[in-house]
This record gives structure tokens, C-alpha cells and sequence, in this order.
């Protein structure tokens, strides 16, 4: 892969006590299935996001297990229903050992 995966998420900055707010996440990432061969007849190493995971404020909320049939790039959104303030932390895990982070506060009124 020629550049390291880049964690992205959009979400609000505030929201009011109990509102159901939107989180959207996209890694770039070339999930290679491990399935292709190089020019040589070689094949192609696996290497995939295994695992998403989204915590608030340390407790996780959000787990995914991700496959080879998972599309380049990939995007995943869910919901969360916003009760206090806090910081969230996404984490990406790939198969090689290798975690991707990306935190975003927020702010309930």
C-alpha cells in the first residue's frame, strides 16, 4: 500500500440531551483480499481492517467485524443517542497488528 490508511469521521460538535446524532466514518484503506496476483503470478497478501470499534467516554458502543468482501475505503454510519458530554475514540484494527485512532468531542446542552 503506498500510503498509510487515513481515519475519517464526521459527527456533530454539540448536541441536546438525548438526541439521536448521526456518526459517519470512512478509512482509506486498500483492503486487499489476499485473493489477486502481482505481475508476477504472486499473490497479493492479505491485509484488511479486521475490526471497528467506537467508544464515549472509554465505554464501547459500536463493534464491527469486517471481511475480504469489504469494499476499499469503506464507510460505515450508525446513530447514538447523545446523554453528556465526552470525547468518542474510533479505532480501526488491521491485520497486521496495526490500530488506527481518531477521537471527536462532544458537547451536550
Amino acid at each position: 500500500m503506498s500510503t498509510k490508511p487515513t481515519p475519517r469521521v464526521r459527527l456533530p460538535a454539540n448536541a441536546k440531551k438525548d438526541e439521536i446524532i448521526e456518526i459517519k466514518t470512512l478509512i482509506s484503506h486498500e483492503m486487499e483480499s489476499g485473493q489477486r496476483r502481482d505481475g508476477a503470478g504472486n499473490v497479493i497478501p492479505r491485509k484488511i481492517i479486521n475490526k471497528v470499534t467506537a467508544a464515549f467516554n472509554g465505554k464501547v458502543f459500536f463493534e464491527a467485524d469486517w471481511h475480504p468482501a469489504i469494499s476499499a475505503n469503506p464507510y460505515q454510519a450508525f446513530f447514538y443517542k447523545a446523554s453528556e458530554s465526552g470525547e468518542f475514540t474510533f479505532t480501526w484494527k488491521d491485520d497486521d497488528g496495526s490500530e488506527y485512532v481518531a477521537k471527536n468531542k462532544l458537547s451536550v446542552a
